[in-house]
C-alpha cells in the first residue's frame, strides 16, 4: 500500500512520522513544496493549483491514499480534490473539538496561519464544537519559516514563542491547539513556555489512525516499508533538514528533488 502525502515544505513530515510509527509497512511518497512555501500567506487560487499539481504527480506514482498534510492546503483544496479523485483523500483540521472538551478555563489558543484562520472551516469548527468555550487565534507565520530554516532551538524561536503565546496565556487559556503541521517541531519549545498543567493538542496521531483505518482488509501494519521524501526545493537543502527534524529517518528514508513529467 502506497500512500501519497503533501504538505506547503518540510511541516508535514510530522504527519508522516506519525503514520510511519502506527503503520511501518506502508510504503509512504512526501512531497514538500518548499519552493512555493509558506501556503499561509498565498491566495486560495494559489494553494489549489499547487495542491493539483502535486497530488497528480503523487498519483501518477502510485499513491493509493492522499493526504494533505497541510492544514491551509486543506481548507482551500480537499473538498475539490476528493470531487475529482476516487480515492481516499485525508486532510488535516485544527483540533479544536478536543480542545474544547479538554479545557477547565474556558478558554483554548489556537496557534495556526493566516490562510487556515481566515477559512471557511475553521470557523464551522469553532461554532459546532467550542460553544460555551473562548477560542483565541494567533497567527503564527514566523514559525513556518524557523521550522523551513531548520531553527528549531535557541533565542529565535524561544523569542517567536513567546510573541505568539503571551495573549493566550494572558487570556487565560489551558490548551494550546497547534493547528498548523510545522509546529509540532516547535512543540519542545512550546511546552516550556505555557502554563503548568495546561496542554497542547496536535491532530498528527488522530489523521495516522484515519489513514489506517482505510488500509485494506488483510494489509499488515507491520514490516518495513519505503520512505521516499522529495522537494521542489533544493534537494541539498532538505538533506540538510532531515537529520534536524527525523533523525530516525536519515539511514532509511531516500530523498531527491521533485521532477515534473
Amino acid at each position: 500500500m502506497k500512500i501519497g502525502l503533501l504538505d506547503s515544505g518540510v511541516g508535514g513530515l510530522s504527519v508522516l512520522r506519525e503514520i510511519r510509527r502506527l503503520l511501518p509497512g506502508a510504503h509512504l511518497h512526501y512531497v514538500g513544496d518548499s519552493a512555493w512555501c509558506p501556503y499561509g500567506t498565498k491566495s486560495p487560487g494559489e494553494i489549489q493549483g499547487r495542491v493539483f499539481r502535486i497530488a497528480d504527480y503523487l498519483l501518477d506514482r502510485g499513491a493509493e491514499i492522499l493526504v494533505i498534510a497541510c492544514n491551509s492546503a486543506t481548507i482551500h483544496a480537499v473538498g475539490a480534490l476528493r470531487a475529482v479523485y476516487p480515492l481516499p483523500v485525508v486532510g488535516m483540521e485544527p483540533g479544536v473539538k478536543p480542545a474544547a472538551e479538554r479545557t477547565r478555563s474556558g478558554v483554548v489558543g489556537v496557534l495556526a496561519t493566516e490562510a487556515s484562520l481566515a477559512g471557511e472551516k475553521f470557523h464551522q469548527l469553532v461554532s459546532v464544537h467550542a460553544r460555551g468555550v473562548r477560542v483565541i487565534t494567533r497567527p503564527c507565520p514566523r514559525f513556518v519559516d524557523l521550522v523551513e530554516d531548520g531553527l528549531l532551538e535557541g533565542a529565535e524561536p524561544e523569542a517567536a514563542v513567546d510573541e505568539a503565546l503571551a495573549p493566550l496565556v494572558d487570556a487565560g487559556a489551558d490548551v494550546f491547539v497547534l493547528g498548523c503541521t510545522h509546529y509540532p517541531f516547535l512543540r519542545p519549545v512550546i511546552e516550556k513556555r505555557i502554563p503548568r498543567g495546561a496542554e497542547i493538542v496536535d491532530t498528527g496521531a488522530a489523521v495516522a489512525r484515519r489513514v489506517a483505518s482505510l488500509l485494506p482488509a488483510g494489509i499488515p501494519p507491520e514490516g518495513r516499508g519505503t520512505v521516499l521524501i522529495e522537494t521542489t526545493g533544493p534537494a541539498g537543502r532538505l538533506s540538510e533538514l532531515l537529520p534536524k527534524l527525523l533523525p530516525e529517518m536519515v539511514e532509511t528514508a531516500e530523498t531527491g528533488a521533485v521532477k515534473w513529467s
